[in-house]
């Protein structure tokens, strides 16, 4: 089974506002779990384990695609190795939430929860994410949680380099400061607009979904920015 990542650049779940792009990423649990019903682990920790945000999950992707949902809560207390590591056997999906990137990627690394997220994935549990979700797994990420540590109130920070790469979300919002940085520092970079998504199998990038935006490839070119829309992959 393909190493499947479904990066989501923004939107609200709770107004649904990408139900299409749900809507694929429950159609790839309930294939990974063929006969049985498929299972969701939502991990919260970029919201501080914010439970309002893991209820909003449950009721979309129990309450509309019946999949059964669990959480995995590592901020305020200890964490149970073994009762996560059970969850995550269990998942065929695991979502990421999205907050504060910095402190997410941070936290993951005290918990020991990454170790538990990097296997998954290597065993092909899908594994989806939105904003902070979504950026983590680059190497260079443009977010707005480095701000006490730089004083901007957006920066590039490193990622966790799972992925070589350059990416922004919430693009429609931050276009032309991230424009400004890719055209004097990059060749090559991603935005992703609210509301959209790139589909990355085995380490590649091979397609965008849409619930309404655009996910963006930035390439320089002579001094000058070319921005193509990444083609849409097929519904399955």
């Amino acid at each position: 089974m393909k190493k499947t990542v479904i990066a989501i650049g923004g939107g609200e779940l709770r107004e649904r506002t990408t139900l299409k792009i749900d809507e694929y990423i429950a159609g790839l649990a309930k294939a990974r779990a063929g006969e049985q019903r498929a299972n969701a682990l939502f991990i919260p920790t970029a919201s501080h384990d914010y439970m309002p945000y893991y209820n909003t999950f449950h009721k979309v992707y129990t309450g509309l695609f019946n999949i059964k949902t669990d959480v995995a809560l590592t901020v305020f207390k200890e964490a149970d190795m073994e009762k996560l590591r059970a969850k995550f056997e269990k998942a065929d999906v695991i979502y990421v939430g999205g907050g504060d990137t910095v402190f997410m990627m941070e936290s993951w690394k005290r918990s020991g929860i990454l170790p538990l997220i990097k296997d998954a994935y290597e065993r092909g549990v899908i594994l989806a994410g939105l904003s902070a979700g979504a950026i983590c797994w680059f190497s260079d990420i443009y977010t707005d949680s480095a701000q006490e540590l730089t004083g901007e109130k957006y920066a590039m920070f490193r990622g966790l380099s799972w992925f070589s790469g350059v990416i922004s979300p919430h693009y429609n919002a931050r276009m032309l400061d991230f424009d400004k940085i890719v055209c004097y520092n990059y060749d090559c970079a991603y935005g992703l607009e609210d509301d959209s998504a790139i589909v990355i199998q085995d380490g590649e990038i091979v397609g965008s979904l849409s619930s309404g935006g655009v996910a963006w490839r930035l390439e320089r070119h002579d001094g000058a920015l070319k921005k193509t829309a990444i083609s849409e992959v097929a519904q399955i």
